[in-house]
């Protein structure tokens, strides 16, 4: 979509939902986007040093600043309906339309079909097969690695007062919530690469429509109370350039990692972990056009996206991380619950100083993540037990007389995990709302 499409998108907002966007100005730049070549922004370390080069392409320029004023149409429709039908309403009904079809809803909405006919459209450059080949090699990062960098990647989502803000609002300042919110987010990445979970009536695709639509709540929620959201200030709530960094971290590190090497295309096997994350991002309600395929590209959409995001820090985000950090995510009190969460702890604050503080402990200290001699250790002792256990997979997958066999292994572990992290609401409810001083 040209940017003058784009743009009439962006203001048809208001018309079609005005009890959400009808006092918006679409046409003013809210203060979170910045081109100015002095400003201070997220993209920091070596890569700040690409920043004039990243803001002179206009037109990725351009589609970014658009896509910060853009939520998620279909969605928020859906949403905006919580007056007439209740918060548990839209809840069920969504529920249903994902489990048995729109055909077994005879009273659906209207919003509700266009919501999950979006969602059942087919990009032409969706190859479900290489999905499910991808969701198969991620299945052993999934079971031995990903419990433990959840909460540090989660951490990292709270660096920026533009764009944290949402989840104080939704109350998520407390212990509980938080630890609710990692599950949550390690329940849905977990769920896309189990067999199956991203086709049409797969968990996956269910898990997906339920986070679209707690995010469209969270929006209506905010800007239909005019005290709490001050729009020329943090733009849209939840827009779409906000979505990025969960969903591509994958494949932008993975592409970071490749261009350093001096490779500049994906071999098989990362082409089909890339179309599973730009696949999973398109039913999370991603624009197609923000889901680049190379690694260039991948690097250089979210690298403009950090270079137009103006730096802030404030109280909001420190409690955000003081929560996430207290939060308990052990699912009992036994000696080996207890004994993962000390692993799994040291080891998330040790990925989140490296992968988003680039290495610097003291500037982690600073936003409230201080690793100590106990973290060190867990983190180590951690990384020894992944290693072995994603080496022993990773050798038993190219072993073609047990590779079928070790796939249904990670298949029965990430089953079991899944139920340690319990079921997952993937809501928002208005009550849980609180005023926070911005």
């Amino acid at each position: 979509m040209n940017i003058a499409d784009l743009s009439r998108k962006i203001a048809d907002q208001a018309t079609l939902l005005p009890a959400m966007y009808g006092r918006v100005d679409f046409s003013a730049t809210p203060e979170r986007f910045t081109v100015e070549p002095d400003a201070q922004t997220v993209l920091e370390g070596e890569s700040a040093k690409r920043r004039p080069e990243l803001l002179a392409h206009e037109e990725r320029v351009a589609r970014i600043k658009t896509y910060t004023m853009l939520g998620d149409i279909a969605a928020d429709s859906y949403a905006a309906l919580m007056p007439e039908f209740g918060f548990r309403g839209l809840v069920t009904m969504l529920e249903a339309a994902c489990d048995h079809g729109l055909e077994t809803i005879p009273s659906a909405p209207p919003e509700l079909a266009r919501f999950i006919q979006e969602m059942e459209r087919l990009p032409a450059w969706l190859d479900m097969g290489l999905i499910e080949q991808g969701a198969r090699i991620e299945r052993n990062a999934y079971a031995h690695r990903a419990p433990f960098v959840v909460r540090g990647g989660f951490i990292a989502t709270f660096m920026n007062k533009y764009s944290a803000l949402p989840m104080a609002l939704t109350g998520s300042l407390s212990n509980q919530t938080a630890a609710r919110r990692v599950k949550e987010t390690a329940t849905f990445f977990t769920t896309t690469v189990m067999p199956g979970a991203l086709r049409r009536h797969g968990a996956a695709f269910k898990a997906a429509a339920m986070v679209r639509l707690m995010h469209a709540m969270v929006r209506f929620n905010v800007l239909r109370r005019g005290n709490q959201w001050d729009v020329k200030t943090y733009g849209i709530p939840i827009p779409q350039v906000d979505q990025m960094p969960a969903g591509m971290i994958s494949i932008f590190l993975l592409s970071q990692r490749l261009l350093r090497q001096g490779r500049t295309e994906f071999t098989p096997a990362e082409r089909a972990r890339v179309e599973l994350a730009r696949y999973r991002c398109f039913l999370l309600g991603l624009p197609e056009d923000l889901l680049a395929d190379t690694p260039q590209a991948i690097v250089d959409i979210l690298l403009t996206r950090h270079a137009t995001l103006r730096k802030g820090f404030d109280h909001n985000c420190s409690a955000l991380v003081a929560a996430t950090m207290a939060a308990d995510l052990k699912p009992d009190g036994s000696v080996p619950s207890r004994l993962h969460a000390w692993l799994e702890r040291g080891f998330a604050k040790l990925y989140f100083v490296s992968n988003f503080m680039r290495g610097d402990k003291q500037a982690a200290a600073r936003v409230g993540v201080r690793l100590g001699i106990a973290d060190y250790i867990g983190a180590v002792a951690a990384g020894i037990l992944i290693t072995a256990r994603m080496t022993a997979y990773t050798i038993a997958a190219h072993i073609p007389v047990v590779c079928a066999a070790a796939d249904r292994s990670l298949v029965r572990k990430l089953s079991k995990q899944l139920a340690r992290y319990g079921h997952a609401e993937f809501t928002t409810n208005a009550e849980a709302y609180r005023p926070v001083h911005t």
